[in-house]
């Protein structure tokens, strides 16, 4: 925990240094410094959302594969013996 709130003063002073840099502004300054955090919580709200239903539909594809003959984790196609001919899933 004190490595997060350390790490988190260490972004405070950073978004302040840069924008007072660019800007000028001692106002804009610390309006960027304390609204980014607020955006950046609610896009790190949905970026999560979007990345578990990526990582669902990513393992269900794999257990449909798995369930096809397919390789689980590799995603290849199974080996066949020679003269056997090799299906596709429909």
């Amino acid at each position: 925990m004190a490595k997060t709130l350390a790490f988190g003063g260490v972004h405070v002073v950073t978004a302040f240094s840069v924008t007072y840099l660019i800007t000028g502004s001692v106002a804009m300054s610390g309006a960027v410094t304390f609204v980014e955090p607020i955006v950046n919580t609610v896009v790190h709200y949905f970026f999560d959302r979007a990345w578990e239903k990526r990582q669902h539909a990513k393992a269900l594809r794999s257990q449909g594969r798995a369930a096809d003959g397919y390789g689980q984790a590799s995603g290849q196609m199974p080996i066949h013996a020679p003269g056997q001919a090799a299906t596709s899933p429909a």
